[in-house]
């Protein structure tokens, strides 16, 4: 959205990102050591190497932040003050610097001072006592969700707070900490499932891909594999059972939704009877063509393959350097990652980097940031400073 923003990382290491893989990004010669995962979250970043160990490296950072309008930090509690380069000692330098710490359980509380890592928060939130297979069902036992999401919305909840603080800081003229953690966040994305038991008092379990308030909401059988249906509402349902040639939109067992629920276990049977004497493709063409919500249960591959994702231009292709000015010295030029999803019609985003490679723009910020000449740069980097 038009921010710029310069990813301080360690010299010679970087992200730990950089380094979980496989899979590798890809160069001219096959497989980088350069690990995809990077690529997932930093497009539009520059990269800038500094060692924060050291004073010289400290300053440097402190004289970024004086300039800057947002610091987003994801150290341990505390971890950042023995270097100076906490909030209370950057708000001195910039009295309107909003300062976004990202944590795993918060600056405050008996585990402040505990790491946290998503899989460990979707294990304490209950979130994969939700997700799996039934208990007595193959495979049954808690699942952690295919990606990361408690790292993925925590950082969609960081910058809802840094846009809030940005629009109070409008007002005030004063910038603020922000104090995000990651458990805080697994426990808000419970929505309904949270909701139901603090309301209800029951304990949710897992259900497979069954929905616990809505049927029928889940995969079906086809003759030649499966399809996922997600009837919300009754008027869909009695448009699926015209389509269907069944009368159970007028039984008061299956008339409603929450009867449905309450008859799930007899519903699904025979649901799941009918839809196996279709294809995946004509049950969706016929159930689209009646307005019932359907869809295949894709892989990634043929998720991108997808005509809609084609045309909204889902995939997106860009260099790191023009390829005419690629370094010999970098493996990987070309980065591939998902568009945004955000469709502004008056202020589009755009796409100026892609996911660096380690320390690209170290000189850059420098130069044009901090005003340092090539010779200081030279003689930092030559400290390992830099």
């Amino acid at each position: 959205m038009g921010a710029d923003v310069i990813k301080v990382e360690k010299p010679g290491a970087g992200d730990d990102t950089r380094h979980w893989g496989p899979p590798y990004l890809c160069g001219d010669d096959g497989p980088s050591k350069q690990a995809s995962y990077f690529a997932a979250c930093n497009r539009n970043k520059r990269s800038v190497t500094v060692d924060i160990a050291t004073t010289d490296g400290q300053r440097l950072i402190r004289e970024l932040a004086a300039k800057s309008d947002v610091v987003v930090e994801n150290y341990k509690t505390g971890g950042l003050k023995r270097y100076g380069l906490d909030y209370d000692t950057l708000r001195e330098l910039n009295p309107r610097l909003i300062y976004c710490s990202i944590t795993g359980f918060g600056q405050t509380g008996p585990y402040a001072g505990r790491p946290g890592y998503d899989l460990l928060m979707q294990a304490m939130s209950g979130l994969m006592s939700i997700t799996g297979q039934p208990d007595g069902e193959p495979g049954a036992g808690p699942m952690r969700v295919g990606v990361a999401v408690i790292d993925l919305f925590t950082g969609m909840y960081a910058t809802t707070a840094i846009l809030g603080a940005l629009e109070a800081r409008h007002h005030t003229g004063r910038g603020q900490c922000i104090d995000i953690a990651l458990l805080d966040v697994a426990m808000a994305v419970l929505a309904n499932q949270g909701a139901g038991y603090l309301n209800g008092g029951v304990v949710p379990t897992r259900q497979g891909n069954a929905h616990p308030s809505v049927v029928p909401y889940q995969d079906f059988p086809t003759r030649d594999g499966s399809m996922l249906l997600a009837i919300g509402n009754d008027g869909q349902f009695a448009r699926f059972c015209e389509v269907a040639g069944v009368g159970w939109a007028r039984d008061e067992r299956y008339a409603t939704n929450s009867s449905r629920v309450a008859h799930r276990g007899t519903l699904i049977p025979m649901m799941s009877e009918i839809t196996r004497t279709k294809s995946t493709r004509e049950w969706i063409a016929v159930l689209e063509a009646a307005s019932v919500p359907c869809g295949p249960i894709n892989d990634i591959a043929q998720a991108f393959a997808d005509e809609q994702v084609r045309h909204r231009g889902l995939r997106v292709e860009q260099y790191r350097y023009p390829p005419s000015a690629c370094p010999a010295t970098e493996a990987v030029n070309r980065v591939c990652t998902t568009a945004s999803p955000l469709r502004l019609s008056e202020t589009p985003t755009t796409l100026r980097y892609a996911p660096p490679a380690l320390g690209q723009h170290t000189d850059e910020v420098l130069r044009d940031c901090l005003a340092l000449g090539e010779g200081e740069i030279g003689e930092l980097r030559g400290r390992g400073v830099v």
